[in-house]
């Protein structure tokens, strides 16, 4: 019966859950996809590459949504199986808080596992990929720059048009109008064209082209004949480059340790990689703490025909100031890494304050005034 109980409660929680963090990712990743499509699709990327952004870029929602997850269906199972009764006849066969609490636990540890896999493995993976890709997008100019049959504006003052691309990259018939200096402008027409990628910016390389200069104040046309001739286009397009590692995308292992190589090569403090590894920890065990915070406040009270809804609104608020404690403990932490602990006074602050809910569900009487000490 009691193991009966226990898996039933488990499932409940289990299946609320995965809905709510079904519902609060949906939420994220449609913010989050409208920006990468504007970025994307309207740069000329394929709907392939946004579908790889969006993927790449869930593992992190997923794991800012766990603890708001787990509490939402902790809440709502709660809150349904007190106003079915269901857990007002177990408390009456003997079921005390301490004991209903178990599945709970279960539940807040199995949401803290996943927290953690995701926080120390996938999330550094997938941002580290995600960084690659945009470096490796930023840097392709096909899909800025190489259009056919377009007049593309890469910069004000700038046009640019490509007649045909051809199989092997060989740019063909090239129209490059340069006005950026308002005194003179500069238009380029050249056979065919290639697009080499250089030091700093790519470099545009005409061949059997034609440089017509002209000077507005003086009224002079000029007209230059070349074989080939390199443009640099550096200022026109704006490219990424990875000259730094953000410590997001290093293992836990490597933040804790944070050695000057590190460092170095994320051009962040000490402070800062340590507070990063302990933040992943913390906000794991906010998904350890945050259902037992809502299981243990919605005991309180007992049945009420009227609802819980005071219950719930005071769970809202205690895991509010959890997390407001322990963003506080992180902010201390990037400013002094021997201050590490502070990262944990948020989760620790939410487990004893679970308990403290938990003792005053099984002894209701406990912050009432004994009648002696009234008179």
């Amino acid at each position: 019966m009691t193991g009966r109980f226990d898996r039933y409660l488990l499932s409940q929680f289990l299946m609320l859950f995965g809905f709510f963090a079904l519902v609060l990712v949906l939420v994220y990743w449609v913010n989050r996809a409208v920006v990468l499509f504007d970025q994307l699709i309207a740069n000329g990327q394929s709907a392939a590459v946004f579908l790889e952004f969006t993927a790449l870029s869930l593992p992190n929602v997923i794991r800012v949504v766990l603890p708001i997850a787990a509490f939402a269906g902790t809440v709502y199972v709660t809150n349904r199986l007190t106003s079915e009764s269901e857990l007002v006849v177990v408390q009456a066969t003997g079921f005390s808080p301490w004991r209903l609490v178990r599945p709970v636990l279960v539940f807040g540890i199995f949401v803290f596992v996943l927290g953690s896999i995701l926080a120390h493995i996938l999330v550094p993976i997938s941002l580290s990929r995600l960084s690659d890709r945009t470096v490796e997008i930023s840097e392709n100019m096909t899909a800025r720059l190489l259009r056919e049959g377009q007049f593309l504006h890469p910069s004000d003052g700038v046009t640019f048009y490509i007649r045909e691309i051809s199989a092997v990259g060989e740019l063909k018939n090239i129209f490059l109008s340069d006005t950026r200096n308002p005194g003179v402008s500069v238009t380029y027409t050249a056979r065919e064209a290639l697009l080499l990628r250089g030091a700093t910016a790519p470099t545009l390389v005409m061949i059997d082209g034609m440089a017509q200069r002209y000077d507005v104040g003086e009224r002079n046309l000029s007209v230059t004949r070349f074989d080939d001739f390199a443009f640099n286009l550096e200022g026109l397009l704006e490219t990424i480059g990875k000259s730094r590692t953000r410590p997001q995308e290093l293992s836990t292992g490597e933040l804790l340790a944070a050695s000057q190589e590190t460092q170095t090569l994320t051009g962040a403090t000490r402070a800062v990689l340590v507070a990063e590894a302990h933040e992943r920890i913390g906000n794991a065990l906010n998904g350890l703490v945050a259902p037992l915070i809502g299981f243990a406040t919605l005991l309180l009270g007992g049945f009420s025909r009227f609802g819980i809804w005071r219950q719930i609104i005071g769970a809202i608020f205690a895991l509010i100031l959890v997390q407001m404690i322990t963003q506080m403990g992180q902010d201390a932490v990037q400013g002094n890494a021997d201050l590490w602990p502070a990262a944990y006074i948020g989760p620790t602050f939410g487990g004893l304050l679970a308990l403290a809910l938990l003792y005053l569900a099984a002894n209701p009487t406990a912050l009432r005034p004994r009648r002696g000490a009234t008179q």
